[in-house]
C-alpha cells in the first residue's frame, strides 16, 4: 500500500537554484514549440499570437474579464453556451493585469500563461524531486514540457495556471504544510472543475494522517489546528463557485451541472467516449485513429498502475486517479481530452526514472527529439482543428 512519507528526499528544498536545470530546459522546449508555431502560422499567413490569445476558450476567458459574467451563445440545435462554464480565477488576474499594465486583456492572459507554467514546472520537479530526487524531477520537468499538446502550456488556457496550484498544494502536503495546502487547492478549485482533484487529495491525505497520529496516540492541538484549517480552506474556492453560479441562474446547488449540460459536458462514466472510440472502426481509415485511442487508454492506464507499484504517495495517486476519471469519463468534446490530462504529471514519474536511469547524453538525445517531433505536431495542430 502506498503511504505519505517520502523516500530518498533532496538535501535541500526546491529552490530556483536546484531547480534551474529543469526551469532551463523547460523553456527552451517551449521556445523551440512557439519558434515552431510562428515559422508554420507565417507559411498559412497566420498569426501566432492571435492563436494563442485570441480563439477558442481564451476569448471566453478573456469576455469574462472585460464584461463579466452573463454571456452566452444560443446555438441551432437549442445548446445553450454560457460563460459560467469558466472558472473566475483566471479571468481575475487578467483583469488585474489589464488594469495595472498597459496590457491587454488578451496580453495578460497569455503573460499568466508564462509564468504559470514556469511556475508549473518547478512544481513538478519540486515533487519528484522530493520524491526521487533531482535528476528524476530534471525528467519529470522535460516529459512535461515535451507532450504532445505542450503547446497549451503557453496559451491563454488556464491548464498552466492550474498545473501550478495543484504542483505545489500536493508538494506542501508532502512537506506536511496543511494551511498552505489548503490555500492552493482552494485556488486550484477557483480556476478549474478539475480542482476537485487536489481538493480530494489535501482531505484524504488529511484524514489518513489524522488517522494515524491517533492509532499511535501522536496526536496533538498544535500540529490538529494547522491540518484542520487546511481541510476547512481547500474546497472554498470550488464549493464558493458553484454556490455562486447556482445562485445567479436560480437551480440551486447543481446549477454548474445545468450550465455545463448546456455544452453537452457532463460525467457519463466514459460512455460517450467509449461510444466515440467504437465509432472509429467504422471504416479503415478511422480505425487507424482508434487503435490509437485505446493504445493511449491504455498507456495511461498502465501509467497509473505503474505509479500504485511504485508506491507513490496516497495525495497523488488520488489526485491523478480524479484527473484521469474527469477527463476520460465525462461527455466534453472528445477533442480537448489530451489537455485535459495535462495536469496529471505524476503519470509521467515512472517515465522519469526511466530516463533518469539513462546515461545523460542518451537521455538527452531522447528528449531533444521528442521535443522537436512535439513542437512540429503543436504548431499543426494549432493550425488546424486545435483545442476547444
Amino acid at each position: 500500500m502506498t503511504d505519505l512519507e517520502t523516500r530518498g528526499a533532496p538535501p535541500g528544498p526546491a529552490t530556483p537554484r536546484r531547480a534551474a536545470p529543469a526551469l532551463l530546459g523547460f523553456a527552451a522546449v517551449r521556445v523551440l514549440g512557439l519558434l515552431a508555431l510562428a515559422a508554420w502560422s507565417a507559411a498559412r499567413d497566420k498569426s501566432a499570437y492571435t492563436l494563442l490569445t485570441a480563439r477558442w476558450d481564451s476569448l471566453w476567458y478573456t469576455r469574462v474579464a472585460e464584461l463579466g459574467y452573463g454571456y452566452e451563445v444560443r446555438l441551432p440545435n437549442g445548446d445553450v453556451h454560457s460563460n459560467l462554464a469558466f472558472f473566475p480565477l483566471l479571468p481575475w488576474l487578467e483583469r488585474l493585469i489589464a488594469a495595472a499594465t498597459p496590457l491587454s486583456y488578451a496580453d495578460a492572459g497569455f503573460a499568466v500563461s508564462l509564468f504559470a507554467s514556469l511556475a508549473a514546472a518547478w512544481g513538478i520537479f519540486a515533487v519528484a524531486d522530493l520524491l526521487y530526487g533531482r535528476r528524476a524531477g530534471v525528467c519529470a520537468v522535460l516529459l512535461w514540457a515535451v507532450l504532445p499538446v505542450g503547446i497549451v502550456q503557453s496559451m491563454a488556457y488556464s491548464e498552466s495556471l492550474f498545473t501550478a496550484l495543484a504542483a505545489w498544494s500536493l508538494y506542501a502536503v508532502l512537506a506536511g504544510r496543511w494551511v498552505t495546502a489548503g490555500l492552493l487547492a482552494s485556488l486550484a478549485g477557483l480556476t478549474r472543475p478539475v480542482g476537485l482533484a487536489v481538493v480530494a487529495a489535501v482531505w484524504v491525505a488529511g484524514v489518513v494522517s489524522f488517522v494515524r497520529e491517533r492509532s499511535t496516540a501522536d496526536a496533538g492541538g498544535a500540529r490538529i489546528a494547522p491540518r484542520a484549517l487546511g481541510l476547512l480552506l481547500a474546497p472554498l474556492g470550488a464549493v464558493g463557485y458553484v454556490l455562486w453560479v447556482g445562485h445567479r441562474t436560480g437551480k440551486g446547488p447543481l446549477g454548474y451541472l445545468d450550465v455545463q449540460a448546456g455544452w453537452r459536458n457532463g460525467f457519463d462514466g466514459g460512455y460517450a467516449f467509449a461510444r466515440f472510440i467504437i465509432d472509429k472502426f467504422t471504416s479503415i481509415p478511422s480505425a487507424f485513429a482508434g487503435v490509437a485511442l485505446l493504445i493511449g487508454v491504455a498507456l495511461l492506464v498502465r501509467l497509473y498502475v505503474a505509479g500504485v507499484r511504485g508506491r507513490q504517495p496516497l495525495p497523488l495517486l488520488v489526485y491523478t486517479g480524479t484527473v484521469l476519471a474527469l477527463a476520460l469519463c465525462t461527455s466534453s468534446y472528445f477533442g480537448s481530452k489530451p489537455r485535459l490530462l495535462l495536469p496529471a504529471f505524476p503519470l509521467l514519474f515512472p517515465l522519469a526514472l526511466a530516463l533518469a536511469r539513462l546515461r545523460p547524453r542518451r537521455s538527452a538525445l531522447v528528449v531533444a527529439g521528442v521535443a522537436v517531433a512535439s513542437a512540429v505536431y503543436g504548431a499543426w495542430w494549432l493550425n488546424g482543428s486545435g483545442p476547444p
